[in-house]
């Protein structure tokens, strides 16, 4: 009896609600920046807040903000949108060989982030595999609500905080791009992630530098994903 009520739905789902609370301290500031983003580039509270709960990617909202602010054609805005998602299609093989079969899969696949997936690739593994259908859903629904309510306070109330502390409205745009550096550099230590990373840096400065800004990112991770499955390097083995 004490087994199956420690495999209760609910107790998993908040066993994935509090082993996903340290994500908050990244999603909160990012989901803050992007509503007062979207709030200056002309979108309302509520368009602001449906952007991140229907599209819920991060970075692809700061790009499909700027790109229909700027007067993008619409086409290209929802190509370079999906064309920066594609890693998904590497994120959902990982974690479907950890996970359950379940019908409710194609409506929690809107739950996988970066974030959500780096722990999920961590804590699944550990976990019973009665447990991991709920954890899952608990990591993901508290990630994805934090996110929507952040946004909804930026695009609210952030205009009022950059007004009061000007400062705020240069560091809060960083709040993204300081997510994704906290968990890309302890790889650093590896000589063939350090190899891809780099590569993937300089592809995007260059792309960048030569007027290619709207296709830098994804044109740079491909580089580095190449890099990572080309470049390979021996480890030297010690003769005694």
């Amino acid at each position: 009896m004490n087994q199956l009520a420690s495999h209760s739905p609910w107790r998993s789902a908040l066993q994935g609600v509090r082993e996903a609370i340290p994500l908050l301290g990244g999603y909160i500031p990012v989901a803050l920046s992007f509503g007062l983003v979207a709030s200056q580039a002309g979108f309302s509270t509520l368009e602001a807040t449906a952007i991140s709960a229907l599209i819920y990617a991060g970075a692809s909202q700061f790009l499909f903000v700027g790109m229909i602010a700027t007067g993008a054609p619409l086409w290209l805005v929802v190509a370079m949108t999906l064309l920066i998602n594609v890693r998904h299609v590497v994120y959902g093989p990982n974690l479907a060989g950890l996970l359950p079969r379940s019908r409710h899969w194609p409506w929690l696949m809107h739950g996988l982030t970066d974030q959500v997936f780096a722990l999920a690739l961590t804590r699944l593994p550990q976990l019973p595999d009665a447990k991991r259908f709920s954890w899952f859903v608990g990591a993901s629904l508290l990630a994805w609500g934090a996110w929507i309510v952040g946004t909804s306070v930026g695009a609210t109330a952030g205009g009022a905080f950059t007004a009061r502390w000007p400062l705020l409205g240069e560091i809060m745009p960083f709040a993204l791009p300081a997510l994704f550096l906290t968990m890309v550099a302890p790889r650093f230590t590896d000589k063939r992630w350090a190899a891809a990373m780099g590569c993937a840096i300089l592809a995007a400065l260059g792309l960048t530098l030569s007027g290619w800004s709207n296709v830098a990112i994804p044109l740079a991770a491909a580089c580095g994903a190449l890099c990572f499955y080309m470049v390979k390097f021996q480890t030297r083995r010690r003769t005694s």
